[in-house]
């Protein structure tokens, strides 16, 4: 991929997109709602995967079949609200290895703070999708993408459910070389630093809590 911003306007996507931004939806329907869109922005995002070929018996005869290369992609969540999308990502891609970054926002100065990092071993020989329902500020996420470089991720894609406009430009000043795949790009950011128009808090309407 080498749009740094990719907004994907499928019907599909759009239609669960309003159903989960309702606040009267209960929580186990934006649960499945959400791991329903992760695999539709999915699609879009592995769409450039390097391809190779290997011989398979059909019950007709012997191919040469179209089969993914090199070493199995790494999904990587950053926690917590990034599990919701970790759940539909594996279900359409089993086999991925899987990280986490634990990050958490301080309300006061809106800066991520680290309490967690663990993910799979040679980074640089694998795609890196790293998945969060909200691009806000784009400080956690930046951060987020700093840890993986760290650990010698070199091909990055971010996905998310919404942006805000100052995320992306947060994204792209700090990691231009990470495209981002989302399903809206919404107005902006309230005094909270929370998107507007939105969905509210991801994690609280994902688990439950306030």
């Amino acid at each position: 991929m080498t749009d740094h911003l990719t907004e994907v306007a499928h019907p599909l996507v759009q239609h669960k997109l309003t159903l989960m931004r309702d606040k009267a939806t209960p929580t186990a329907v934006f649960r499945q709602l959400l791991r329903e869109i992760t695999q539709l922005l999915l699609y879009e995002i592995t769409r450039e995967l390097p391809m190779t070929t290997k011989p398979i018996d059909t019950p007709m005869e012997v191919m040469d079949a179209p089969t993914l290369a090199g070493k199995k992609l790494a999904l990587v969540s950053i926690l917590r609200a990034g599990n919701g999308m970790l759940d539909g990502a594996l279900e359409l891609i089993p086999s991925a290895r899987v990280g986490f970054v634990g990050l958490y926002r301080d309300e006061e100065t809106l800066q991520p703070v680290q309490y967690y990092y663990k993910v799979p071993e040679a980074m640089e020989d694998r795609l890196v999708i790293a998945v969060d329902p909200m691009l806000a500020t784009g400080n956690s996420s930046a951060a987020a993408i700093d840890l993986l470089k760290q650990s010698g991720a070199r091909d990055i894609r971010f996905l998310c459910l919404l942006a805000a406009p100052e995320g992306i430009a947060r994204m792209k000043e700090a990691h231009p070389d990470v495209p981002i795949v989302t399903a809206a790009v919404d107005r902006g950011l309230n005094d909270h630093g929370y998107i507007m128009p939105g969905l509210g808090d991801a994690g609280d309407r994902m688990f439950g809590t306030k």
